[in-house]
């Protein structure tokens, strides 16, 4: 009985041991994302398509921090006229550029995730800077609502699904730029 109490014992602490070093030998660091989706909230004044990278290396075990930049353009329309230029819709264009750095805590400890699973919750901080120009023939107001080098702030939600060790597909849903892509794990 003895025997058997110290056999069970043993084989309990081995498998405690074992799913313990399994977790611990997952990095989230040392990958570089790249994705495309949809931007907007007050940063882009209106929905926009944008293209997103960031590179996450280890800070703290579950936890990543990124540097990232985003790109975007659009283009929107303003009506004016005087009576030396005909009313018309005159377009602008606008280029936003977010940077900063994104810290990312991993909750698959938390939700016993597995392999082929991350779960996470992050937020975004840095500026946006933003370039606008205008059509030529336009005279008007120049100066579209919104100030370059604003602060910028995002709270993000997401997962990825490990296609393999090295790759892998993320799904990143935000208050502010929301994006699909693709994880390389150097």
């Amino acid at each position: 009985m003895k025997t058997r109490s110290l056999a069970l014992v043993a084989i309990i602490l081995i498998s405690v041991l074992s799913a313990s070093a399994q977790k611990k030998a997952e990095k989230y660091g040392n990958t570089f994302n790249i994705g495309l989706g949809l931007g907007y909230s007050g940063y882009y004044g209106n929905s926009s398509p944008v293209i997103h990278a960031d590179f996450e290396f280890d800070l703290a075990r579950y936890f990543t921090l990124a540097p990232f930049l985003n790109y975007s353009t659009y283009r929107n329309y303003s009506y004016w006229g005087n009576p030396s230029n005909p009313y018309k819709n005159y377009y602008y264009r606008e280029t936003i550029v977010p940077v900063g750095v994104k810290g990312t805590y991993y909750f698959d400890n938390l939700l016993d995730a597995g392999r082929k699973w991350d779960f996470y919750g992050a937020g975004s901080l840095g500026f946006v800077f933003r370039k606008t120009t205008w059509e030529n023939g336009y005279y008007g107001q120049t100066v579209v609502r919104r100030a370059t080098g604003q602060m910028y702030l995002d709270l993000h939600v997401g997962t990825e699904y490990h296609i393999s060790r090295k790759t892998g597909l993320f799904l990143d849903l935000s208050t502010g730029v929301s994006t699909i892509g693709l994880a390389f794990h150097l």
